[in-house]
């Protein structure tokens, strides 16, 4: 894919940071030394970690130049570095690995996740959100509209563009056995959007792009313009005039032994 586009990504700042105020706030920690944000994005969830633990090292790791340098740019005292999740080590084992709308991302659960929380420090804990949104319009809509033939031949088989879901009672099974606690749960946020446009403004900074990146200008434009249609159908104005984005989100929380 093409690199993300911070500015794109803030656009809906405090509805994408809303879930990682959440978690974070499940976090059993008071004073962790070491924390680490997988996929910091453009520095939001590392400010909440840096805010929470002041006297902590909360160094941020994002496969995006353009996120860190966003991030570098908000939080000029902060470790920003370039690292692929899937193959990340850290220097020292963490208190707190935190990671919000990455690891859906990452090829792999069944190995990753035993594998992040195998590298936290004792008694350290291993915090994670996801979208959950696959089954929704947002999502299947992509896909149909990716299936026809005018798109078919340059995205692919839309059905591989994102780690399948897995029901949250595994990933309670991947953790549960070697950990003292996994608090685990959903969240469906309701989020209110001016138009159809905005919705897809939404979701063309994050789960739109392995679609419309494969495509030329042309194509990308008739691609937006038939994907767009489907939600204004399938999301009608509401009493008020604005659309509401149901968007359902995975939240894991685990703590290791001490």
């Amino acid at each position: 894919m093409a690199d993300w586009n911070p500015a794109l990504y803030s656009r809906y700042e405090d509805e994408r940071t809303r879930p990682a105020q959440e978690l974070l706030a499940r976090v059993p920690l008071a004073s962790p030394r070491r924390v680490v944000d997988l996929g910091c994005g453009p520095g939001n969830s590392t400010e909440l970690l840096v805010q929470r633990y002041p006297d902590a090292q909360v160094p941020g790791i994002d496969t995006s130049q353009a996120m860190l340098e966003s991030a570098r740019q908000r939080l000029p005292g902060v470790a920003f570095a370039l690292g692929d999740i899937a193959n990340w080590q850290p220097e020292g084992a963490p208190d707190l690995i935190y990671a919000n709308a990455a690891l859906q991302w990452v090829p792999g659960h069944e190995v990753l996740f035993p594998r992040l929380f195998g590298l936290l420090a004792p008694g350290g804990v291993l915090a994670v959100q996801m979208p959950d949104n696959l089954d929704e319009p947002s999502h299947r809509l992509m896909r149909e509209v990716a299936a026809e033939p005018a798109y078919a031949g340059c995205i692919g088989d839309a059905s591989r563009l994102r780690e399948p879901r897995r029901p949250i009672a595994d990933y309670y099974d991947l953790l549960a056995k070697d950990a003292v606690q996994v608090d685990a749960w959903h969240t469906v946020y309701q989020h209110r959007m001016e138009s159809a446009g905005a919705i897809v403004e939404w979701v063309s900074a994050t789960g739109l792009r392995p679609f419309v990146d494969p495509l030329n200008a042309e194509l990308r434009t008739r691609f937006l313009a038939d994907y767009e249609r489907r939600i204004d159908a399938a999301y009608p104005p509401r009493a008020d005039g604005r659309r509401l984005l149901a968007f359902p989100r995975l939240f894991i929380v685990a703590r290791r032994p001490s």
